[in-house]
């Protein structure tokens, strides 16, 4: 196991750090004993301490000393100057992973002494409900076992894959922002079933489960998704009615130019 006799800390104690606290616990990764959080919120810190019996701490160096592997959870802005606050705690080899958007592995990297293992992370929310889909990048000194560290603690909370960090830019404009596409999506269906007469709550009920159920259907057929649209598309039905209209929309070029939009905004934002 990945994770057996590692001592996982969390810098940050928000919401996608729960959600990892959580996952890891409830898949038997960890124990309690083997968590530790840190957070300027006490009241965050007594809320994950009651719920989940994990140890906590309000001092960050003192977190980083004790940890074997640290998951960076906090905002951007503050990544440069919580790493240079406490560039000397970091032991050579220890593993740090980030989930902390548009910071390089070699911007951590270079706010630190030692050679740390850093790996970069891009979760979805998703990973909130434990159906997150994440990308793992190795930096310059991780090693293989740290990678498959941050895979095993990703798929705790849904699925996880390695790419190479030029990718985790397109990764940022197609499942990271990629929930938003599809809260759009559903929510244009919902309002063109209520157009239609049927009521919003039943509306809402149905083409999310039949989004989840579509997901679920590519997922474990393993079928091209074009496939699984011909096994329901009957010559001169309503499917193949209802798809003309969306690509008389262009909506296939339009998901296409928003994964594009994201992901150059992705880089800007990374100073690229």
């Amino acid at each position: 196991m990945p994770l057996k006799g590692q001592k996982i800390g969390f810098l940050g104690a928000g919401v996608m750090a729960e959600a990892l606290i959580s996952g890891l616990l409830k898949a038997g990764l960890v124990s309690p004993a083997g968590l530790i959080a840190c957070d300027v919120n006490t009241g965050r810190l007594e809320l994950l301490k009651g719920k989940y019996l994990i140890e906590t701490t309000v001092a960050n160096q003192e977190l980083i000393k004790q940890a074997d592997l640290v998951i960076l959870a906090v905002k951007p802005p503050v990544v440069v100057p919580l790493l240079k606050e406490t560039a000397r705690a970091w032991g050579s080899g220890q593993t740090l992973i980030s989930i902390a958007a548009g910071i390089t592995t070699g911007t951590i990297e270079s706010c630190l002494e030692r050679p740390v293992q850093v790996v970069r992370v891009m979760p979805n929310t998703p990973c909130l409900v434990g159906e997150g889909a994440s990308a793992v990048s190795a930096g310059s000194k991780a090693s293989r076992e740290s990678v498959n560290r941050a895979l095993a603690i990703f798929t705790a909370v849904g699925k996880a894959v390695e790419v190479p960090e030029a990718l985790l830019d397109c990764v940022t404009g197609l499942s990271g922002s990629g929930p938003g596409y599809m809260y759009l999506i559903l929510e244009g269906l919902i309002d063109g079933a209520v157009r239609q007469g049927l009521p919003r709550d039943v509306a809402r009920l149905l083409i999310t489960q039949t989004m989840l159920g579509s997901a679920k259907m590519v997922l474990d057929t393993g079928e091209h998704p074009a496939r699984l649209k011909d096994m329901v598309t009957t010559p001169g039905g309503t499917t193949i009615a209802g798809l003309y209209a969306l690509e008389e929309g262009s909506l296939r070029a339009l998901l296409m130019k928003a994964v594009a939009d994201a992901s150059r905004r992705s880089r800007e934002l990374s100073g690229k």
